[in-house]
C-alpha cells in the first residue's frame, strides 16, 4: 500500500511539475511597441501561370532602425523578415503557399512507383493566438527575444504577375 502511495505522489509531482514548464515556455508579448510604425499592410499575389505559385506578403515600415526586426507571426504562420532601405525602411515577410503550385505527384496501384511522392507539409502551430488583421512580430534585445503585436493591418489589392514574381522582389 505505501507503495502505491509512493507511485501516486511520483505521477501527481510529475504532472504538476510538467504544466509549470509549459507555462514558462509561453511567449510574453510587450504592452509597448519599442519603435515607431507606419501602417502595416499585407498584400497578396498570385502568378499568371500554372504552377508559378501565390502567396502573400506583409509589410511592416518603419523610420527608426535602432531595432533589428527578427519574424512576423501572421495568419498561422511564421516568417522570417527582410530588411529593405528602398525609400524609407521597410520590413517584409514572405509566405508562400500552395494554391497555383505544380505539384508532381505519381498516383499508381504499384507502391514502388509512388516511392518519390512528398508527404504534405503541416506547417508548425505559432504560440500566439491571432486575429485574422493582427501580427506579432519579434525582435532581439542583446540575447533574448522580445515580441509585440501590431493589430488593425490594413489589406492592399491582390497583385495578378503575369508570370511567376521574380526573386527577392
Amino acid at each position: 500500500m505505501e507503495t502505491l502511495k509512493t507511485i501516486s505522489f511520483s505521477i501527481l509531482t510529475l504532472i504538476v511539475m510538467a504544466s509549470f514548464s509549459q507555462c514558462s515556455s509561453t511567449k510574453k508579448i510587450q504592452q509597448t511597441v519599442p519603435l515607431d510604425l507606419g501602417q502595416v499592410y499585407y498584400q497578396a499575389w498570385i502568378a499568371g501561370i500554372e504552377g508559378g505559385g501565390a502567396g502573400l506578403n506583409i509589410y511592416i515600415p518603419t523610420e527608426d532602425n535602432s531595432i533589428e526586426l527578427d519574424s512576423v507571426y501572421f495568419r498561422g504562420k511564421a516568417a522570417k523578415l527582410e530588411f529593405k532601405n528602398q525609400n524609407g525602411i521597410i520590413y517584409i515577410g514572405r509566405f508562400i503557399s500552395d494554391f497555383n503550385k505544380k505539384k508532381d505527384i505519381v498516383m499508381s496501384n504499384e507502391p514502388n512507383t509512388e516511392f518519390g511522392n512528398e508527404m504534405p507539409k503541416m506547417p508548425p502551430k505559432i504560440p500566439f493566438e491571432l486575429k485574422d488583421n493582427e501580427c506579432v512580430i519579434s525582435y532581439k534585445e542583446g540575447k533574448k527575444t522580445k515580441y509585440f503585436k501590431v493589430s488593425n493591418i490594413v489589406e492592399k489589392d491582390l497583385i495578378p504577375y503575369p508570370s511567376a514574381p521574380p526573386n527577392k522582389q
